[in-house]
Order: structure tokens, then sequence, then C-alpha cells
């Protein structure tokens, strides 16, 4: 073991504990076309585009209701374009989000869902999961560069309010 993990038995004080988690940056080859993608196809909303010269932009956008952001720009990461995967995007309603971006022109894999086993291993099943259990169904998409996202539900209506 390589020492403590924990803070406070280093003796850490626990006040700075009140963090929170803001932006993920993906690297992207068009800064304009991803911006583009986010609000006009995804639906995200344009918080910053802010450029003070040609070697730096950074443009932050947050998804409707999202405590956390995503931002991409000129000058913010050495990741290749399109290395990001399996950055979750949970939604109640997985077929109305998924009608809604292809709707607008997302390319966006078919609904899939957990197979039936008590403690989640396994594969995946065409279609929405038969109990609208939270967290077991999914379906992806790709950004123009291939940064990859997987959209999950979690507390559909029927299944929250127990019907």
């Amino acid at each position: 073991m390589h020492g403590s993990r924990f803070p406070h038995e280093l003796g850490v004080s626990q006040h700075w504990r009140n963090e929170t988690f803001e932006v993920v940056t993906l690297a992207v080859l068009d800064v304009d076309r991803a911006l583009a993608f986010y609000t006009e196809q995804v639906g995200f909303h344009l918080d910053v585009d802010y450029a003070p010269d040609d070697e730096f932009r950074v443009v932050q956008l947050t998804p409707p209701g999202s405590g956390v952001s995503i931002q991409f720009g000129v000058g913010l990461t050495e990741a290749e374009p399109g290395s990001t995967r399996g950055t979750y995007l949970v939604v109640t309603d997985i077929e109305v989000a998924r009608d809604a971006l292809v709707e607008r022109g997302v390319r966006a894999s078919g609904i899939r869902h957990k197979s039936r086993l008590p403690d989640w291993r396994g594969g995946f099943e065409a279609g929405i999961d038969p109990d609208r259990r939270d967290y077991a169904s999914f379906f992806d998409f790709t950004d123009p560069d291939g940064n990859q996202w997987l959209v999950q539900e979690r507390g559909h209506e029927a299944t929250a309010s127990g019907s």
C-alpha cells in the first residue's frame, strides 16, 4: 500500500470538500462545426464563446438542466480530436430524447437495454428495458469529430411514480 488514501487520515482538513464537477473538455478539429452541432442538433445551451486571439478560444456549453458543461476550442487540450468515449447524458425518457436528436439530424444508434441478470453482467438486447429500470436502457451517438456519447435513462415517469 502506498500510504493513506483519505485526506482525513493525513490530517488534512475537510473544509475544502464543498466541490463540484463542472466541465468535460472535448477535442475537436473544427470549433465552429462542433458549436453548431451541439447547439443546433443536440440542444445544448451556449454559455461562453471567448477568443482573445487566434491561438486561444474556449466554447462552453451546458445540456438543459445539467450542472456539468462541456468545453472545446483552440489551445485547450492536446488530446486527439474524437478521442473522448463514454460520456453519459442521463435522460428521463430515452425514446423522446432519441427521437428529438434524430429529428435534428443526429445519427443515433438504436435503443438497447441490459440483459435481465441480477448483477448487471451480460450483454444487451434490442429495445427499451421492459421494466424501464433505471440505468438499463441506452443509445449512443457521436459528434462530427467522433467523440462518443452514451444516453441513458433514469427516472422514467412511469417507473418513478410506481405505475
